[in-house]
């Protein structure tokens, strides 16, 4: 195991472990729209679907993480995994498209509960140096069981969409049974600021800084985000098979598992906004990159270098959200930071795709490297207001 992730405490390697059982699991929205035609759902009918559970992601953060610092991370988390487990069954037992629908937003809002919360156990359990590396083996542990995850849907969904259900309830339960047994709650001390704050997120909108990192993140997350969304149109557009589009899945999949470790022990000597802001700029390069592919060998060219953005940049924009954090807030620091990342996904969902279709793929391409290189500039600006803040956290 690389230096970057020795020594890092056993609630880490806990949550890393659940992690990526429950991403094993991950089975039912990549095979969403293929069940839906199956129970005969098509066309508009689908949006609605596919809506709700794009929407669920929108309001799951929120409240994980208020719950998160209100009743504990621990019991955040089991009520999300238990909540979405239970939702999946009603998924697969909906009779109607507005069931379903439903049943799809509580199986987003409720799984979209836990990351703040495990986001916030995370930053409760190391020190300030450490926290980028436990966020990064987090992504590893989220990418290593997707990619098992891609394989085993394929062959479940040959054989019956229920295995899929099965599967990914299962997984959640498993998640859960281990967050009962192997977690405990950090003990917190109440303050003064605590009080004062509040339950709700006034303590996250009064944070200046914070309030201008999230959006610069936000934009980041949509760059990479569209690699989910716009790729695929790309790759048909070119008269290219889907499997083209999974093998570029596979290529991506590789490189990050393959790569993040040792990509985290090497650039966790620099400074964590360079290597962001670098990153993401990457990232933004290889998703313009895209606009250029019209084969195998070109759309492989853009997936890498994403693929190394996406490697550079794991775990950072977490781990500076949860320093600015004050102890008694990190849960709704991570609900905003969350929030953000589910922000992002539904732009790239809906205003990716509308640029995509009305003005044309190259304006979403030129789109994305502008927004992407210039976070990445403005990103690298705060350098030294956010550096001054966490020295002066550290030292209070």
């Amino acid at each position: 195991m690389p230096s970057s992730f020795r020594g890092l405490p056993p609630i880490v390697w806990t949550i890393f472990a659940g992690t990526i059982i429950n991403r094993l699991g991950y089975l039912v929205t990549p095979f969403l729209v293929f069940f839906l035609a199956s129970r005969g759902v098509t066309g508009a009918d689908t949006s609605y679907v596919l809506g709700a559970l794009g929407a669920g992601n929108l309001l799951g953060p929120a409240v994980g993480g208020i719950l998160a610092d209100r009743i504990g991370r621990r019991p955040t988390m089991l009520i999300g995994l238990i909540g979405a487990a239970s939702a999946q069954g009603a998924l697969f037992l909906a009779p109607g498209v507005w069931t379903m629908a439903a049943a799809a937003l509580l199986i987003s809002a409720a799984g979209s509960t836990v990351s703040p919360a495990a986001f916030a156990l995370l930053a409760d359990a190391v020190d300030s140096d450490r926290r980028q590396r436990a966020y990064a083996l987090f992504g590893w542990g989220v990418n290593i069981g997707t990619a098992v995850a891609g394989v085993l849907g394929g062959y479940l969904a040959a054989v019956g969409y229920w295995l899929l259900f099965a599967v990914d309830a299962g997984s959640m339960l498993l998640f859960a049974l281990v967050v009962a047994v192997r977690l405990r709650e950090p003990k917190h001390t109440p303050t003064t600021e605590a009080a004062t704050d509040g339950i709700g997120y006034g303590v996250v909108l009064r944070d200046r800084l914070a309030l201008l990192l999230l959006p610069l993140f936000g934009v980041q997350l949509f760059v990479y985000s569209l690699t989910e969304v716009a790729l695929p149109l790309a790759v048909h557009d070119s008269g290219l098979s889907p499997a083209v589009y999974g093998a570029m899945a596979a290529v991506n999949a590789v490189l990050v598992v393959a790569l993040q470790p040792f990509a985290t022990a090497w650039l966790a000597r620099l400074p964590q906004l360079a290597v962001q802001s670098a990153g993401s700029a990457l990232i933004a390069l290889g998703v313009a990159l895209t606009g250029l592919a019209d084969g195998i060998a070109g759309y492989t060219l853009s997936v890498v270098v994403w693929s190394l953005g996406e490697v550079a940049v794991a775990g950072i924009a977490a781990g500076v959200i949860a320093n600015l954090a004050p102890a008694h807030a990190r849960g709704r620091y991570q609900g905003a930071f969350s929030w953000t990342w589910g922000v992002a996904r539904f732009a790239a969902l809906t205003l990716g795709v509308a640029t995509y279709t009305t003005l044309g793929p190259a304006t979403l391409w030129w789109t994305a490297l502008l927004a992407g290189t210039t976070t990445a500039a403005a990103t690298l600006a705060l350098t030294t207001r956010v550096t001054r803040r966490t020295t002066h956290t550290l030292a209070a």
